[in-house]
C-alpha cells in the first residue's frame, strides 16, 4: 500500500478543528484526525475528519504518550504527520514538548522561551514595547495589590486574566472571558469575584477603547521554518458573539487590505523569529488613529476560515512549506473581497448597525461572496447538516437575548 505524503493530526474537535480539516480536505483531499477530550457536534458525523476521544487528554501525563501512540500507528501508511492546535491549552504543551514530538510529528510552532513571552499578557506587552507595537493603556492587578491599586485613566475600564488557560479552569457564577466594567463598585466587585476562585495569577486592567464590533481587526498570518511570513489576512469583524462564555468571538467578518498593518506586523513577526500561525486581535483606536493590539494567539482562530473561504487556503502554505519543502518564496497578502458567518445572514444584517457595511454585507451575499465553516458539501450528513443548522439557528435566540445587554454600546 502506497504511504500517504502526510495526515494532519489536529488536537480538539471544536469549530476550529473542523476549519482545519475542511482546510485541508479542499486543498488536498485528505482525511485528518483528530484527539481530543471529547467528541463535539462540529465534528461529529463526518466523512473528512476522524475524532479519536481521549479523557484527560490535556495533562501533561497523558498527552504525550496518547500522541506517541497515535503517531505510531499512523506512520505505517503515511509518510509525515502535521500536528495542529486548535486552542491555547494543546499549544503550550505542544511547544513544552516539542523536542519529543518532533520525532514523530510536523511541529510548526515556536520555541518556549518565545512562547513565555506571548502567552502571558503583561509578558506580551513588554515585548510589544521593544517593538513599538500600540497597545491600550494598561495596569496589572495583583492579588496583593488588588485593594490598594489606583487606576491612571478613567471608567469604563476592561478586565482580563493574563493567564488566560488557568481561568479558563475555574468556574464561578457570571463568568466572562474579559469584562467592560462602568465604575469603582463594579471593578471592585468583579476582581473579587474572581480572587475568590482558584485563579491567583495577574488580571489586565486596562483603558475601554470606544467603538463597537467593527472598530476590531483581526490579523491571520504563517509564518514559514525559516521564518519569514508566508501569508498574511486580514479581517474586519462585523459582529461578535455576546454569549457570555464566548465575548470576544467573531461571529461575521469582511476581509479587509491594510498595507500600514501588514508591512507593521511582518517586520515585527520576522523580528521576533516567529514559526507557525499567528492569530492577532486589535482595534481601531479613532482617538488618535492606532490600531491597538490585545493579544497575539500562538495558532489560527476559532473563526480564521475566514482566511480560506476567502481564497487564502490556510493548509497549503504549511503543507507547501514543511512537507513539499519550502513552496513560494513570496509574501500573499489578502486582499480578496469575502464574508465569513458564524451566524445566520438574518441575524447579522438584523445586528449589524452600520448601514454603509450593510449594504456591503448584502452585497457580497448577492453575489455569493460568502461562507460559513461547518457547511461542506463534500461532507454532507443529513444529521450533521441539521445539527450544524441548529447550532447556527440558535443565535437568533442568543442576540436576543444579549445584545441589547452588552456591556458597552
Amino acid at each position: 500500500m502506497k504511504k500517504l505524503d502526510f495526515v494532519p493530526v489536529i488536537l480538539g474537535s471544536d469549530v476550529n478543528a473542523y476549519g482545519m480539516a475542511k482546510s485541508f480536505h479542499q486543498q488536498y483531499g485528505v482525511k485528518s484526525v483528530a484527539v481530543g477530550k471529547a467528541q463535539l457536534f462540529a465534528t461529529n458525523y463526518s466523512k473528512i475528519i476522524t475524532v479519536d476521544v481521549c479523557d484527560d487528554f490535556d495533562h501533561p501525563d497523558v498527552f504525550v504518550p496518547k500522541l506517541i501512540s497515535v503517531a505510531k500507528e499512523l506512520k505505517k501508511t503515511t509518510a509525515k504527520l502535521v500536528l495542529i492546535a486548535s486552542s491555547d491549552n494543546y499549544v503550550e504543551l505542544i511547544v513544552r514538548n516539542k523536542e519529543v514530538l518532533a520525532e514523530y510529528y510536523v511541529t510548526p510552532f515556536v520555541d518556549e522561551d518565545l512562547l513565555n513571552c506571548l502567552i502571558y499578557k503583561e509578558k506580551f506587552y513588554e515585548t510589544c514595547d521593544k517593538h513599538n507595537l500600540d497597545y491600550p493603556k494598561t495596569v496589572i492587578c495583583t492579588k496583593e495589590n488588588k485593594d490598594q491599586l489606583q487606576l491612571p485613566f478613567e471608567f469604563p475600564v476592561v478586565v482580563k486574566p493574563s493567564d488566560s488557560l488557568l481561568y479558563a479552569n475555574c468556574s464561578f457564577a457570571g463568568k466572562k472571558k474579559a469584562y467592560v466594567l462602568q465604575d469603582k463598585k463594579g471593578f471592585k466587585e468583579v476582581i473579587n469575584k474572581i480572587y475568590s476562585t482558584s485563579y491567583d495569577k495577574n488580571l489586565i486592567i486596562q483603558e475601554y477603547i470606544p467603538g463597537d464590533d467593527t472598530a476590531m481587526r483581526v490579523l491571520n498570518c504563517y509564518c514559514g521554518q525559516d521564518k519569514k511570513v508566508k501569508m498574511m489576512c486580514l479581517g474586519r469583524p462585523l459582529l461578535e458573539d455576546y454569549t457570555p462564555v464566548l465575548i470576544g468571538n467573531y461571529t461575521a467578518i469582511i476581509n479587509e487590505y491594510n498595507e500600514e498593518i501588514y508591512s507593521k506586523y511582518k517586520d515585527f513577526l520576522e523580528q521576533i523569529g516567529y514559526i507557525g500561525y499567528a492569530n492577532i486581535d486589535m482595534k481601531y483606536d479613532e482617538r488618535d488613529g492606532k490600531y491597538k493590539v490585545f493579544e497575539i494567539n500562538l495558532r489560527q482562530g476559532r473563526s480564521s476560515y475566514f482566511v480560506t473561504g476567502s481564497g487564502y487556503n490556510l493548509a497549503k502554505y504549511l503543507v507547501e512549506d514543511y512537507v513539499y519543502n519550502g513552496g513560494s518564496s513570496e509574501l500573499v497578502l489578502g486582499r480578496n473581497e469575502s464574508l465569513w458567518l458564524g451566524i445566520p445572514k438574518g441575524v447579522l444584517l438584523k445586528y449589524l448597525e452600520d448601514e454603509e457595511l450593510k449594504a456591503y454585507v448584502q452585497k457580497l451575499i448577492k453575489q455569493k461572496k460568502y461562507c460559513y465553516t461547518l457547511y461542506y458539501n463534500k461532507d454532507f450528513n443529513l444529521i450533521r447538516y441539521l445539527k450544524n443548522s441548529l447550532y447556527y439557528q440558535a443565535y437568533h435566540k442568543r442576540y436576543a437575548q444579549y445584545f441589547k445587554n452588552r456591556d458597552i454600546d
